[in-house]
């Protein structure tokens, strides 16, 4: 069971670091884009910056020898034909714009083949009619070398229209080193302070979900122990937490506490039929002993009589378990009325006033409890008993009163108890076994009425039975 709890933990533990794990890899990709993003953004802005300081010189038709080109960052002037005008000086290689060349093309009408910062003479030569700059600067990666040194670079393109000279774009760069350093060591970061950030996370969840089950851990140990030690008084630890652990807690005390009560009663139910069914065999085997020995003494009533009450407490005996075993007592419609007249044929001393009223249920088990409260009544009325039976809302309720000396009020449900007779000076052949209340009241429980007792207005005890009506 250990190594359970343990796998609890890991599973927890687990869960909780790949949680963990996919968000801090959600947010740090999130950063990086963001951050490459921005850098990526402020390197073309700088790339445009350029170029547009490039169009500006060439919309105002100057010469492509006397552009006052950045030598820090990688310029290029390409005319309509793809045909490079004009460049940075340093520059020695460049990728990721419309041509890789890096030295001028001569140009007809003296334009010059030079770039860079050529001496502004007062010498008319080589310049163009002024132009104007175009619009739709478009963006592009590549990289470049500059003075020996290579670089990635986001380039900017931006046409300019030259007049004379047609159509010009001009491509400039912005470094992209800020942004991979930067990107770089937001990575170098996340790789270290992650994994950290994890381990921390699954420490902090390991410890947290080993406290968190330390109690169930208590609780299954208990367990254990009352299983082993087969003793059902015992109760689990209840935290005080009051949390779910604490309500399973309670709620295991509490099926203890119901099983412990269901085996108490189910022992007490055997030792008290053994007991009821002793007397009766041994009263039977002692008459048929001595019909054996001497025929002519043998008591055939009383063996008789032995027999039956054998037969009866059998029948109780069975229908409790099947009721304890939680048979159904089914659907079928009756009129309780019909059945109360029926049940109370051929008794002299009872006067019956039934309504007809229909209910639910099994007929055989409803009629046995009406027999036993009749059969109770008779045995404890002094002249008279009376049953009734009348519709009342949605219940059908059928009293039987009796005019003896009632149950007082600290019996009244103790008198349902299995095998309990609250006049143990009488016979038991006279009280019975003390099975015919207990069998009514759980015959009424099964069917979804009630079984209580009170006091009769002739002064002796009033059982009333509640079923539900039958809709």
């Amino acid at each position: 069971m250990r190594r359970t709890f343990g796998s609890v933990r890991s599973r927890a533990t687990l869960g909780a670091t790949l949680v963990v794990a996919v968000a801090l890899v959600a947010a740090g990709a999130a950063v990086l884009l963001s951050l490459r993003s921005n850098l990526m953004e402020q390197a073309g802005n700088e790339a445009q910056r350029t170029a547009q300081n490039v169009v500006a010189q060439l919309a105002a038709g100057k010469a492509y020898d006397q552009l006052d080109l950045d030598d820090e960052s990688p310029v290029q002037v390409v005319d309509d034909n793809g045909t490079l005008v004009a460049a940075s000086d340093e520059l020695e290689r460049i990728s990721g714009t419309a041509t890789d060349a890096v030295k001028p093309q001569p140009q007809s009408g003296g334009t010059g083949t030079g770039a860079g910062t050529g001496d502004d003479d007062d010498d008319d030569s080589g310049r163009g009619e002024a132009g104007e700059i175009g619009e739709g600067t478009e963006f592009g990666d590549g990289s470049a070398t500059i003075d020996g040194e290579s670089a990635d670079y986001r380039f900017a393109a931006v046409p300019v229209e030259a007049g004379d000279r047609g159509r010009l774009t001009v491509y400039a760069g912005g470094s992209l080193d800020a942004e991979q350093s930067a990107v770089n060591t937001a990575l170098t970061v996340m790789l270290i302070g992650f994994p950290l950030l994890l381990g921390v996370v699954a420490g902090v969840t390991w410890l947290v979900t080993r406290r968190a089950l330390r109690p169930v851990e208590g609780i299954r140990g208990e367990m254990a122990a009352i299983t082993a030690s087969e003793d059902l008084a015992r109760r689990v630890p209840v935290p005080g937490t009051h949390d779910e652990v604490a309500r399973l807690a309670l709620t295991t005390n509490e099926t203890l506490a119901a099983l412990q009560t269901s085996v108490e009663r189910q022992r007490r139910f055997v030792a008290d039929a053994s007991h009821e069914l002793r007397s009766p065999i041994a009263s039977l085997r002692t008459q048929l002993e001595v019909g054996v020995a001497h025929p002519e003494l043998l008591d055939l009533d009383g063996a008789v009589e032995d027999t039956v009450r054998l037969q009866s407490l059998a029948a109780d005996l069975l229908l409790l378990a099947r009721l304890d075993a939680g048979e159904r007592p089914g659907d079928a419609r009756f009129d309780l009325g019909a059945l109360a007249r029926e049940h109370a044929e051929g008794r002299a001393e009872v006067t019956v006033e039934a309504r007809s009223a229909q209910v639910a249920g099994s007929r055989g088990q409803v009629g046995r409890v009406l027999t036993n409260l009749l059969d109770n009544a008779s045995r404890h009325a002094r002249s008279a008993v009376t049953l009734t039976v009348r519709p009342e809302g949605e219940w059908v309720v059928a009293a039987v009163a009796d005019d003896g000396a009632g149950v007082a009020e600290a019996d009244r449900e103790r008198i349902f108890e299995r095998f309990v007779r609250l006049d143990e000076a009488r016979s038991r052949d006279d009280g019975g076994a003390g099975l015919g209340l207990a069998i009514a009241r759980d015959v009424a429980v099964r069917h979804g009425g009630t079984l209580t007792v009170g006091r009769a207005p002739a002064g002796g005890a009033l059982f009333e039975l509640r079923l539900p009506q039958a809709q």
